[in-house]
Order: structure tokens, then sequence, then C-alpha cells
């Protein structure tokens, strides 16, 4: 550790909200409601009125526009607002630019949120019809690299993302039963948490093992879920968040990045990055800021699209070398409460819910209040890292509150 990160524990989550999270249309009002009801939960949640807001820091895929929710939560003039490149790439990206902009004095509060109504439009640009999506790929035209690879069938994120998980399969002998203890591990926690949409179902290795095949290697319950839900946190400066009714997290370290000759074009990457989550410069720099290491993590929320992401993640992050991903997590290494690096304690993508990453966050932030479901005894540290290969990646460190 070098330097002192100027912005170390300067800024602070004070308030976190999200709505019931349920199954691709679930949801029984709009997704513009969804986005606006979490928002206003998570100002309530941090004691504040909506006359506090002067800053929203969201996805640029976020269809609830900023604009339209201030209006509709009748916001006052907004001094800040900032749209991060991207989907799960900016869950930790938009309480990044959340904190610079508070900590610069260039807003005071800031609102971070996420609305996915995937029952309402679909995935990957699919519309909704009388007798289900429409998906990308069909009925309209496509340009880019998507031109190179959709008439070859490489048309989901499963089959671009099984690529790299057969590559580190290959290359370190990871197996599928490697990607299946990622499984039952969030689902063991979303038992423990009545929000998840897969409260009720536990998962054992057996039977993600007998589920069948979405993109080789991935299973069905290697993939996230398709999801209705939203929800949203707060930003402020620490020192103002003294003075509030929550106790404050502490945001410790927030780094993003994107790798050299990283990118869209997944086919024209370093050889190196196709057995990486992309995230190890994004490590280097979080650690350095948070002026801690990987041993001092004692809880992980980490970006699940796919599980095999996670075991790379957890390479670059620094908790084993690289290609030690798969023996690793053996042994009940990710598992609540006894394991070395419990993950995901509220079920993550795969069993709580699919918002692109933000639910992650606000996970983290019951952890460092000591209010999760599947809590970690003395938990002081917690990383959360956004989604792997989809750059520019983001991570926070969030620290509780001395």
């Amino acid at each position: 550790m070098t330097r002192s990160w100027p912005l170390r524990d300067r800024t602070s989550i004070v308030g976190i909200g999200e709505t019931a999270y349920w199954k691709p249309g679930g949801a029984t009002v709009s997704e513009f409601e969804l986005a606006c009801q979490a928002v206003v939960r998570a100002v309530e949640d941090a004691g504040l009125s909506l006359a506090d807001v002067d800053g929203l820091s969201v996805y640029s895929g976020e269809r609830s526009n900023p604009s339209e929710v201030a209006r509709a939560l009748g916001l006052g003039d907004l001094r800040y607002v900032s749209l991060y490149p991207g989907g799960g790439n900016s869950a930790c990206a938009v309480v990044h630019h959340a904190a610079l902009a508070v900590a610069a004095g260039t807003a005071d509060t800031v609102v971070c949120y996420r609305s996915i109504c995937q029952g309402q439009f679909g995935r990957f640009g699919g519309a909704r019809t009388g007798t289900g999506t429409a998906r990308a790929a069909v009925g309209r035209t496509v340009g880019g690299r998507d031109a190179f690879t959709m008439p070859f069938g490489l048309m989901s994120a499963a089959q671009n993302y099984a690529l790299e998980a057969r590559r580190h399969m290959h290359e370190f002998g990871t197996r599928s039963e490697h990607f299946g203890m990622i499984s039952v591990a969030c689902y063991a926690n979303a038992q423990r948490n009545p929000r998840a949409v897969m409260y009720g179902r536990p998962l054992t290795l057996e039977a993600h093992q007998r589920s069948r095949m979405i993109a080789d290697p991935y299973r069905l319950y290697d993939c996230c879920q398709e999801s209705d839900g939203a929800c949203a946190v707060v930003v402020t400066t620490t020192e103002r968040a003294r003075d509030l009714r929550r106790r404050p997290v502490w945001i410790a370290g927030a780094a993003e990045g994107l790798p050299a000759g990283d990118g869209g074009d997944r086919f024209g990457r370093p050889r190196e990055l196709w057995t990486s989550a992309g995230l190890a410069g994004i490590a280097r720099d979080l650690y350095e800021r948070a002026g801690i290491g990987p041993s001092d993590i004692d809880v992980a929320q980490l970006y699940e699209n796919f599980t095999g992401q996670v075991i790379m993640a957890i390479e670059d992050l620094g908790f084993c070398k690289r290609g030690e991903g798969g023996p690793f997590v053996e042994g009940g290494t990710l598992e609540w409460p006894g394991g070395r690096l419990p993950i995901n304690t509220a079920g993550g993508n795969l069993a709580e819910a699919y918002l692109h990453g933000l639910s992650l966050v606000n996970e983290g932030v019951r952890q460092m209040r000591g209010e999760s479901t599947s809590q970690v005894e003395g938990a002081e540290h917690c990383l959360v890292a956004a989604g792997p290969s989809a750059p520019p990646s983001s991570a926070l460190i969030l620290r509780r509150a001395a």
C-alpha cells in the first residue's frame, strides 16, 4: 500500500431500498413505478426527504430515465446526473460516481437505482408480444460485431460466457461441479431470505448436475435469473451521515476500469483475458485505496451472471492464484456460516433476483449494518464486485463504521 486514497471512508451509504422481487411477469406495476418506489424507500431508510436528493447516478441501460424519475418524484434542482455505460458491470461504478460527486461537493445526496422488468420488456432488445418475447435475433437487423457472430448461432450471453468457462476448464482442470458449488451456496442463502425469488426452492449439487444444458458447459442453475424489481442506494458524505437515522456504511474503496485490449469485441481480447473476469487491475486499485488486502475481506457479494465467471473473479480478486479457483471453492469455502469466504448472502443474481448487481450492494450494506438474513458474525469489510468480463467493470469495499 503505497498511497492513501483521498476518498477512503469519506463517503457513506446511508440508505437502501427495494421493491418485492418476482419472476418475469410477476410485477403488477410498471418498471418505472418500481424505480420510483425503490428510490422513495431508500431515501426514507436514510431518514431523509426527497427534497434532500440533488443527484442521481444510474446505468446507461436504465429505461427509467433520471429526468422522468426526478419529475415524477417532485425532486428539486439536480446538481449531478451520471450514466455509467453498460449493465451488470455498472453495479459498483454508479456508487463510485455518486461518492466522487459528494466528496467533491458537486452534490450533497446522490441516489443510485436500477429497475428491471423483464416480464414487460424481455431481454436483449426483445419486445413483449401476445405470445411471448420476441428475441433480438428474430425480426430485426443487426450490425457491428453481432453481424459476424449471430449468423453462426452466437446470440445469447450464456453462449458468449460459456466459451470463457470452457477455456478455463481446458487450461486449469476446472469442473462443472465447481460451478455447481457456487450455485448451491447462493441457493442456500436464499432459503433464509424471504425476499428471494428462489426462497423455498433449495438446490443440491446433484440437482445442479442433473439440470439441463443451456450452453455447454453451463447448465440451468449456472445461469442468473430473469427478474422483475428495483432497488436503490443513497450516498452522502460521512460527515453528514453521522447525523442521519441509520448507522452509515463507509465506502472504504472503489475502483473501475477497462483492461488493455479488452472491449465489446470479445474475440479480439488478449489470450490471458479469456480466463479472467477482467477485474485484476480493478482489484489492485481497490485494495490499495481501501488500505487492506484480500485476507481482510469477511464476506463478498460477487456478480454471478454465470458461475464460471465467479471462479475467475475469485482469482482476479486475489483470494487464490490464477487457475486455482476450482479447488478454492471446494469444501464449503463459499458457504455461510462456516466458510472462509461466504458469498452472495442474500442469494445473489442466481437465487435472490437479477437487478444487474445493485441488489448485491444492498446486501453488502445489510452485512455491514448487521442486518443480513445470513449475517457473517463480526464482519467489518464486504467486497462487492460488479459484472465480470463485461468492460468497463467496477468494485467496492464497504466498511463497518467505527
